[in-house]
């Protein structure tokens, strides 16, 4: 729990036992710890280092714990300070990135990475700095990350990141296919599937695409695209392949079933309804229990269903569609 600010596993032993104690000589530390007293005083070393205890002025070898209010109080607010000037730096080299990005050379907009251990870690990576949307093409076969590999995916979900992925077929006969895709639908991503996919493929926020590379030899490699037409190209392809699969649903005991078209479900025709009674995105969230990001992203998931693009739009869509119903409202009264 303590790691956050610098301690290990043993230094953070060391400091509870320490406050639970009130004070303690080293021998009788590192025998409630089980540790060799070497190990102990150097724990109570790093301790002092961190303003967390200090040697007690009762005697050589006795500790005291600093009380935790102060002490550890202190090391948070440094952290805080220290993560927000991290985060000053990351702001300013994401503006410095996209001043440069405007310059790029075209051979700058493609990156080649080679190996099971850098295609992962890239693969990690572009799905951790999305903020907004990842779509995926899903083959049977994956080349060097695997979903249950995959704890990136949870993490973006937990930040509100929205995902839409496709799957081919043959990823609902894999070993732990069902399991994974289960998992993603509970944590609310849209899931679709079809026959074959023509490639594998992430794209992150439509701003950084990665597709993997063929016919180099055994060791698996994939290109990573920014911002350009190439880019572009590809979200064209996930696109067209979205609009041809079948949404997947799991009922019980994780049995596959598939929509024969695609169509709102209960909470999307509530989101619908609250809208059109004309609350805002913040309400209806608020109003259903869910996440502002989820709100907005099923609004924006009926908007390409309906095909429409406009909100005024998908309301008329959902009245001819009989989705919502027209409910009148209150007629004013006439005065004589």
């Amino acid at each position: 729990m303590l790691g956050a600010i610098g301690l290990d596993a043993r230094q953070e032993s060391a400091y509870r036992a320490l406050v639970a104690l009130g004070a303690a000589e080293v021998a009788d530390l590192a025998h409630r710890l089980a540790l060799p007293e070497p190990d102990t005083e150097s724990a109570l070393r790093r301790l002092e280092r961190h303003g967390l205890a200090a040697q007690s002025s009762a005697g050589a070898g006795r500790w005291v714990a600093a009380p935790p209010g102060v002490a550890l109080g202190a090391l948070l607010t440094q952290q805080r300070h220290e993560l927000e000037q991290a985060e000053l730096a990351a702001a300013l080299l994401v503006r410095e990135y996209r001043a440069e990005a405007a310059q790029e050379a075209v051979h700058d907009l493609v990156e080649v990475v080679t190996g099971t251990s850098a295609v992962a870690h890239r693969f990690l990576q572009l799905q951790l700095g999305a903020t907004d949307e990842v779509c995926a093409l899903v083959t049977g076969e994956p080349i060097a990350v695997s979903g249950s590999e995959n704890e990136a995916e949870e993490r973006a979900s937990q930040r509100g990141v929205g995902y839409r992925v496709v799957v081919e077929r043959e990823v609902l006969t894999g070993p732990s296919g069902l399991i994974e895709l289960s998992a993603a639908l509970g944590r609310d991503e849209q899931v679709r599937v079809v026959d074959r996919v023509p490639t594998k493929l992430v794209v992150a926020d439509r701003t950084l695409a990665m597709v993997p590379l063929t016919g180099r030899g055994s060791e698996p490699a994939a290109l990573v695209v920014h911002a350009s037409g190439l880019l572009e190209s590809l979200m064209g392809l996930f696109e067209s392949v979205w609009r041809e699969a079948l949404p997947l649903r799991l009922g019980a005991g994780a049995q596959v079933t598939q929509d024969e078209a695609p169509g709102p479900d209960a909470t999307d025709l509530e989101i619908l309804s609250l809208l059109l009674a004309g609350m805002t995105d913040a309400s209806v969230a608020k109003q259903l229990e869910l996440g502002l990001r989820t709100v907005q992203r099923r609004v924006k998931g009926l908007m390409e269903l309906t095909g429409v693009t406009t909100r005024l739009q998908l309301g008329w869509h959902a009245y001819e569609k009989g989705w919502v119903a027209r409910v009148p409202g209150p007629r004013a009264e006439h005065r004589g």
